[in-house]
């Protein structure tokens, strides 16, 4: 079992990556691979269907969806912006959504995974609001998004210098979601 873990992110001292590193050391825990994408693989230019065109997906989105399409699950860490996603997790949700050739099945990278929710903020909410719009995305692209979903408010102050959650019964939170992703992606592998 490979899971990919996504913050909507690449800021340096990302909380949402900090909480994508929790999230990847319960998969390990769980016996399965995790892989939590770099920074740097989430920065691609701006989708345009002109540019696609032109020059064709962008080698970082190839590598990127790649990724995408070889995992069994997905669990998104995501900031909230504006009571929504962000453009960069939007963005890359949308490169990886396309499709290089005739042969290729249609949001490869996406129909039929599990993914989970997660979300990390400052504010009192934790991101709740953009899940519910990340939520809507993933299951019109074919994604099966697993009912259990945790936002992380006080996000700040959450964390150890290590980077562990210091609250244990926030982190009994992101073990629900991430056991409920990996179990329903297993029960669906049969």
């Amino acid at each position: 079992m490979k899971v990919i873990l996504i913050s909507g992110s690449a800021r340096t001292g990302s909380v949402n990556r900090k909480l994508a590193e929790v999230a990847a050391g319960i998969v390990r825990e769980l016996g399965s691979e995790a892989v939590v994408l770099e920074p740097d693989e989430l920065r691609m230019p701006l989708f345009d269907q002109d540019l696609e065109e032109a020059e064709g997906m962008p080698a970082r989105a190839k590598v990127v969806k790649q990724k995408l399409v070889e995992a069994d699950a997905l669990v998104f860490c995501s900031p909230e912006y504006n009571s929504s996603v962000t453009p960069l997790l939007k963005n890359l949700i949308d490169w990886c959504s396309r499709t290089e050739s005739d042969d290729e099945p249609a949001l490869a990278a996406y129909r039929g995974k599990v993914a989970g929710l997660l979300a990390a903020s400052p504010g009192g909410l934790g991101g709740l609001r953009g899940l519910v719009h990340l939520r809507s995305i993933l299951g019109n692209i074919g994604v099966h998004v697993v009912p259990k979903q945790f936002a992380l408010s006080g996000a700040f102050d959450a964390f150890d210098d290590d980077g562990n959650l210091k609250d244990p019964k926030q982190l009994d939170q992101v073990k629900a979601v991430v056991e409920q992703t990996v179990t329903t992606a297993k029960a669906l592998a049969g």
